[in-house]
């Protein structure tokens, strides 16, 4: 990509391949630390992501969502790489099968103290995470 370009290449790959790539005008994810976007001309910097939405943004055209997991967001002036543990198109997610999954996450949770809490909670995370982006989104009704 040209130096200048009004574009930045975005990236989406999991252990499990590649879930996108193509070039849009601007990136917002949800960080850790809270939400951040990404334009063309960006200051280089990595920081973590947590489960939610990702929104690329195409100027003239609908912007495509995504549920990202948990991993790792490399920013540059004309690249995003985003390296997560799953990812999917918001319109592939299966809503029902999301909301079977945060019940029965909140149930291992009621029953849980301390052994097994953390995996049932990052669960019940992801289950949320990827409910909220098929509504927001209004996609993914399978």
């Amino acid at each position: 990509m040209a130096q200048g370009s009004n574009k930045i290449m975005l990236e989406i790959v999991t252990p499990y391949g590649a879930v996108y790539a193509g070039e849009v005008d601007e990136v917002v994810a949800q960080g850790t630390e809270g939400e951040f976007g990404v334009m063309p001309g960006h200051a280089h910097m990595v920081t973590t992501i947590k489960p939610g939405l990702l929104t690329a943004g195409t100027l003239g055209a609908k912007p495509a969502y995504f549920f990202v997991g948990s991993g790792y967001a490399e920013v540059g002036p004309d690249k995003v790489v985003v390296m997560a543990d799953s990812a999917e198109k918001s319109e592939d997610i299966d809503v029902e099968r999301a909301m079977n999954a945060r019940k029965k996450a909140e149930e291992e949770l009621r029953r849980q103290e301390t052994e097994g809490f953390v995996s049932a909670e990052s669960a019940l995370e992801r289950a949320i995470a990827r409910v909220h982006v098929a509504e927001h989104t209004g996609t993914g009704m399978k």
